[in-house]
C-alpha cells in the first residue's frame, strides 16, 4: 500500500486528491497539512511514501519545507512530488535542487496524478509530464552556469551518454530506443550512474547533468 501525505492550504484542493487517491486499491492518504510547517510535522510522525506538496503556502513554503524533509536522514525514503499552479512556476527547478522528485501541474488529469505516485515510489523522477523537455531546458537556463566537475570522472563513456540522455528528458524506453539497447538494460545504466554520483532519485540526475556541465539548456536533440 502507497501511502501519501497531501500537503495543501486549500481544503477543496486537499479534498479532491483524497476522493482520487484513496478510491485506489493500492494507495491511501495517510494525512493531510494546510501550511509548510504542519507538513514536516506530519511528515516525521506518519513517515508516508510520497508526499504531495503546495509550493505556496502559509507559515512555511513548500520549497522550505522540502528542503527539511530531504536534508532529515531520518526521512530518507520519503518522496516528495510538488504541486503548482503555472507550467513555469518559477520556484520549480529549486524544488528539484532541494530534493523533490519532481511536480505535477495541478490541472494535471487524475491518470497522471496516480501514474506519478507510483512513479517515485518506484524510483523515477517525474518531470510534468507532456512538457518535460520544454521545462527542463527553462528552469535549467534560470539555474547559475554550469561549470565541468569532477565528479564525472568516475564514469563511464556510456554512462556520461546516458546521464546526458537523462538530462534532456528521455524516459528509460526512449535512451533504449536511442541507444539500441533493452529498456532493462537502460534502467540498469540510470541506476548505476545514480549509484556512483549519489543521486537521490532521477529529477537529481537531470540537475548534475546540468551543474556539471555535462547538458546545457537548448539540448534537446
Amino acid at each position: 500500500m502507497i501511502r501519501v501525505l497531501l500537503a495543501d492550504d486549500q481544503s477543496l484542493v486537499r479534498a479532491g486528491f483524497r476522493a482520487l487517491l484513496d478510491a485506489q486499491p493500492d494507495i491511501e492518504v495517510a494525512g493531510e497539512a494546510s501550511d509548510g510547517e504542519e507538513a514536516v510535522r506530519k511528515v516525521r510522525e506518519l513517515r508516508p511514501d510520497v508526499v504531495l506538496m503546495d509550493i505556496r503556502m502559509p507559515l512555511l513554503d513548500g520549497l522550505a519545507a522540502t528542503r527539511r524533509i530531504t536534508d532529515d536522514a531520518a526521512l530518507e525514503g520519503v518522496k516528495v512530488v510538488m504541486l503548482t499552479t503555472f507550467e513555469l512556476d518559477e520556484y520549480v527547478f529549486e524544488a528539484i535542487r532541494a530534493g523533490a522528485s519532481g511536480f505535477l501541474v495541478k490541472d494535471t488529469e487524475p491518470e497522471e496524478l496516480l501514474r506519478a505516485v507510483r512513479a517515485v515510489v518506484e524510483g523515477d523522477a517525474l518531470l510534468s509530464p507532456g512538457v518535460t523537455r520544454r521545462l527542463i531546458a527553462e528552469f535549467a537556463a534560470r539555474s547559475k552556469e554550469p561549470a565541468v566537475a569532477d565528479v564525472l570522472a568516475e564514469l563511464t563513456e556510456r554512462e556520461r551518454e546516458v546521464m546526458a540522455l537523462v538530462g534532456i528528458g528521455l524516459s528509460n524506453d526512449e535512451i533504449a530506443r536511442r541507444l539500441v539497447v533493452s529498456p532493462l538494460t537502460a534502467k540498469t545504466h540510470v541506476s548505476r550512474t545514480m549509484v556512483k554520483l549519489g543521486a537521490r532519485d532521477r529529477a537529481q540526475l537531470v540537475v548534475l547533468a546540468y551543474e556539471s556541465g555535462l547538458v546545457r539548456p537548448g539540448w534537446l536533440g
